[in-house]
């Protein structure tokens, strides 16, 4: 097996719900400020569901491979069954990634923190740390 795992290879190659929703219901950016991967993610609620979930993200694979994972992911689900994940959970969806590569999952996970609470009507938590 190479340093990626199939699914990473797969999000990169082939990312699923790219892209930005024009009248999005909710954005949020999270970024890592050490290696500057940015993750942008945008959802349109109808009804209590997300009905589109979109991303934008500039940085290394598996930054990507993360990003396009969490839209996919959370495409189709109820608002009010959403909850964190933690970084771990994450990276095993993923298929695993290199020590190195860790912040792509962080990072994912902490953009859905941001998002959680705008949907929730709060403020989105500060900067994502590394």
């Amino acid at each position: 097996m190479g340093i990626y795992s199939p699914q990473v290879l797969d999000h990169f190659h082939h990312p699923r719900n790219a892209g930005e929703i024009e009248h999005a219901t909710a954005v949020v950016e999270a970024m890592n400020p050490i290696c500057g991967d940015v993750l942008k993610l945008s959802v349109a609620v109808k009804e209590g569901v997300l009905a589109e979930v979109r991303f934008k993200a500039a940085g290394c694979v598996p930054a990507l491979a993360c990003a396009s994972w969490l839209a996919e992911y959370l495409q189709d689900k109820p608002i009010l069954t959403l909850a964190p994940l933690a970084p771990e959970s994450i990276e095993q969806a993923v298929g695993g990634l290199p020590a190195a590569s860790r912040h792509a999952a962080i990072l994912a996970s902490q953009a859905l923190d941001r998002l959680l609470a705008m949907l929730a009507g709060g403020s989105p938590p500060s900067a994502v740390q590394p």
